[in-house]
């Protein structure tokens, strides 16, 4: 492919349009969201460059961006969105819906942007796959990852790592091995549940709005992250650390902010489209056989302070409402709840963070659990992010929740077992059928068909453990 000398290739898809001081990158890819059976978002980011400063940035560069888009790989037949400015508003990351599409089809997109609209070439060529929907019984396989902690992950044990030092200068250099591994599998999608980044590590805490987004940029700028989410679209949910810091909730004037926390996850990933008032808890009909709900554990909670009982909510009474209006009317065979923190665990002990800690929100859980048994809610599986750790754990009432652990293995530590003194479960009520048998890193994949799948990964890929329900 002969490509105009406007245009330079850096590997990884990475593109640059123009020359000279007017040069611009699209430093962090081009990536898909929230594809439902007929529509997708589509974003990216005009940078100056394609690599960190010496500050450790990717400072963004102003531009215009339109996405075009065809069932073909050559682009025949192709549509376009309007243009947009690319500013730092945004962070100049620009988003745009596009609609009307097939279900099951494969999409191929790119942006064309440039530092004006006569000058603007197109950038990469990407795909997505549209759901099946809910008339479909096709097999979906997708790939759950959490707590990707870059600071761990470039700096080690000056990064305060908990797991294991097996990051090599490669891996520094392009990015988590996990990623790697998960692009090897050809997933349909990715959900990522929570810590997406870390705003708080001792080596940098971040608390203004330039800061976090140096937190975004350092991490998407990675060749593995690029191109994995140049071919595998994504969901996102936040949970404690790219939301504010460690447990945080809506109390305090420490920065970041509630709001500014709030605001930052919606700006840097494609969750809604720009500028958008849609709750982030979802839920989306993925196929006849499979249908997903994604739950937000930040911005509505009660105080972790607060004593446990009827008033205290992680979810809050709408989102609460809103899950168990959209569960009973489901008639999917599998049912898949995907939240940032655990439900079930066992936990820590000392935590007062989540629904499976003895002095966190356990009345909210225990009521949902109960509530689940007497409305007959079938084939619920319960899937969780947060935990350093992965694990397959059976709540007393039946109901099983896989945790996928931490994504690279400088973040990964041991978990806490059924009946430990220092954890959630001192009585072991919980049945463990599966626990990492050492500190390391990975990912879950789930398949979802005649049957439902889950499989453990460690971050080179290997597989360490699998359960048919």
């Amino acid at each position: 492919m002969k490509l105009s000398p406007l245009l330079a290739w850096r590997g990884f898809g990475l593109l640059a349009a123009e020359s000279g001081p007017n040069r611009l990158f699209l430093g962090q890819g081009t990536m898909s969201g929230e594809i439902t059976d007929a529509s997708a978002l589509l974003q990216t980011r005009l940078t100056q460059a394609s690599e960190l400063n010496a500050e450790g940035d990717l400072p963004g560069a102003a531009g215009v961006v339109c996405f075009e888009w065809s069932k073909h790989e050559d682009f025949r037949e192709a549509r376009r969105t309007p243009f947009q400015p690319a500013t730092d508003q945004h962070d100049f990351i620009v988003r745009a819906e596009i609609a009307d599409l097939k279900s099951g089809t494969t999409y191929h997109y790119r942006a064309v942007f440039g530092g004006t609209e006569a000058a603007a070439q197109p950038g990469p060529s990407c795909s997505f796959k549209t759901l099946p929907g809910g008339e479909t019984d096709t097999p979906v396989r997708f790939i759950v990852g959490s707590c990707m902690n870059y600071n761990k992950f470039m700096h080690g044990k000056r990064g305060k790592a908990s797991g294991p030092l097996t990051a090599t200068e490669e891996d520094k250099r392009l990015g988590f091995p996990s990623v790697e591994s998960m692009q090897k599998l050809r997933p349909d999608f990715f959900v990522g549940t929570g810590d997406i980044v870390y705003y708080d590590n001792p080596l940098r805490v971040a608390k203004t709005v330039p800061q976090l987004r140096q937190c975004w940029h350092e991490q998407f700028r990675f060749p593995r992250l690029i191109e994995f989410f140049r071919h595998v679209p994504a969901y996102w949910s936040k949970d404690d650390h790219d939301f504010r810091f460690n447990e945080s909730d809506n109390t305090t004037d420490a920065l970041p902010l509630p709001k500014t926390g709030i605001d930052m996850f919606r700006e840097q990933l494609p969750l809604v489209v720009t500028g958008g008032d849609k709750p982030s808890y979802r839920t989306h009909r993925v196929s006849k056989d499979l249908q997903i709900w994604l739950t937000e554990g930040r911005d509505y909670r009660s105080p972790n302070a607060m004593p446990d009982g009827p008033e205290k909510s992680l979810w809050g009474a709408e989102q609460r409402e809103w899950l168990k209006t959209t569960l009973k009317a489901s008639d999917a065979k599998w049912k898949i709840l995907i939240s940032p923190t655990p439900m079930v665990g066992p936990d820590d002990l000392k935590k007062i963070d989540n629904h499976a800690d003895l002095s966190g929100f356990r009345h909210e859980a225990d009521a949902f659990f109960a509530w689940l048994k007497e409305k007959n809610i079938e084939n619920l599986t319960l899937v969780c992010g947060d935990r350093h750790w992965q694990y397959h754990s059976i709540h007393p009432s039946g109901i099983h929740e896989f945790a996928c652990g931490a994504l690279n293995d400088e973040n990964a530590r041991m978990g806490v077992a059924p009946g430990a003194k220092n954890g959630s479960d001192p009585q072991a009520l919980i049945k463990q059928e599966y626990t990492s048998a050492t500190p390391q890193g990975g990912f879950l994949q789930i398949t979802a068909g005649d049957e439902l799948v889950f499989e453990h990964f460690d971050s080179r890929g290997k597989l360490l453990h699998r359960v048919v329900l």
